[in-house]
């Protein structure tokens, strides 16, 4: 481990704090092909691979959901949104001072939509912080709980979507999104350098891991699970080869409409033309659709599902590319 260390500390030209929390282990040789703390904080924030204007469409949800539909990029219906207690809805604005009036509002927006549920985010949080959803079954009740937390904040409102079957066999409380990460290279090629899956535990309706879920990377090529989910050290750091609530285990496990994900992550880039982009994908019964994007997405993740995100000769290269700049 000393060895290791010093040979970082030269290559990287960094002290390798991210070592001690992921590398140390024995089974990982390859040390020297992960991205270290400055060279994920480069990928993620430099200028040249970000333009402002499309980092604020980006990291905006309600902005991207905007966006999608004067678009071809496929993203869950938006029905309304709020900032605290102006209620945007059909294009009219309500203001709501009363859970009467606040119970009236989602009782229209569910007989007009005729949805079985709706999901809240707040427009610009990360990691599923703040994340709820209401159901048609539980709806005075839940509506009763939501009351307060709506009026106090901003959210954006979407149809809850209905996950694959083949998904919802390895965890079906959260939507389990995949985190595919895009990239236009310097010869204006538009690659796919990383994938996993995250997963959700117990009643969790969100699968972040940095709210205490877990992912499991996958194989570019084939669409299939690799043989590990990983925690991050802050929930344990646990290395695991099945979901602890199912028992499913993810080796070989192939993702339904994995090419479709791909090709509709490369079809929206052209849209938002970003060199580095996070989608999260979901998967339905009827193919893929996205969720939201980052433009500054969590690449130690990606570092750790691909094994070494510098094994990727297109990340290898970006890495050259933004050294001489």
């Amino acid at each position: 481990m000393i060895k290791e260390v010093l040979i970082l500390m030269v290559n990287k030209r960094e002290i390798p704090y991210y070592y001690f929390k992921y590398l140390y282990r024995k089974e990982v040789t390859n040390y020297l092909d992960y991205l270290s703390l400055g060279e994920q904080r480069t990928m993620q924030f430099h200028k040249a691979l970000h333009n402002p204007e499309y980092v604020t469409l980006i990291n905006n949800k309600l902005y991207f959901h905007l966006l999608s539909e004067k678009t071809s990029i496929k993203t869950p219906k938006l029905l309304s949104y709020n900032f605290q207690s102006n209620f945007f809805y059909n294009n009219k604005i309500v203001q709501i001072n009363s859970i009467e009036e606040f119970t009236r509002f989602f009782d229209n927006i569910f007989q007009n939509a005729n949805i079985e549920g709706v999901f809240f985010r707040p427009p610009s949080d990360y990691g599923g912080k703040g994340c709820f959803k209401i159901t048609k079954g539980h709806l005075n009740s839940q509506l009763d709980e939501a009351y307060e937390t709506l009026k106090a904040g901003n959210f954006v409102h979407t149809e809850l979507i209905r996950q694959h079957p083949l998904i919802n066999q390895i965890h079906s409380s959260s939507i389990n999104t995949l985190r595919i990460i895009s990239l236009i290279t310097s010869n204006d090629t538009i690659e796919i350098i990383s994938a996993f899956i995250r997963f959700g535990i117990g009643n969790s309706v969100v699968d972040n891991a940095s709210s205490g879920g877990f992912f499991v990377g996958i194989n570019l090529n084939t669409g299939t699970l690799k043989p590990h989910g990983h925690f991050l050290p802050e929930y344990g750091g646990d290395k695991i080869t099945e979901h602890p609530d199912s028992s499913f285990k993810f080796e070989g496990f192939t993702i339904p409409f994995y090419e479709d994900a791909c090709e509709s992550v490369i079809n929206a880039v052209k849209i938002i033309p970003d060199r580095l982009i996070g989608w999260d994908v979901a998967i339905t019964s009827d193919g893929p659709i996205i969720i939201e994007t980052n433009a500054e997405p969590h690449m130690q993740m990606s570092n750790i599902a691909y094994g070494g995100l510098l094994k990727n000769k297109h990340v290898k290269e970006l890495m050259q590319e933004l050294k001489t700049m």
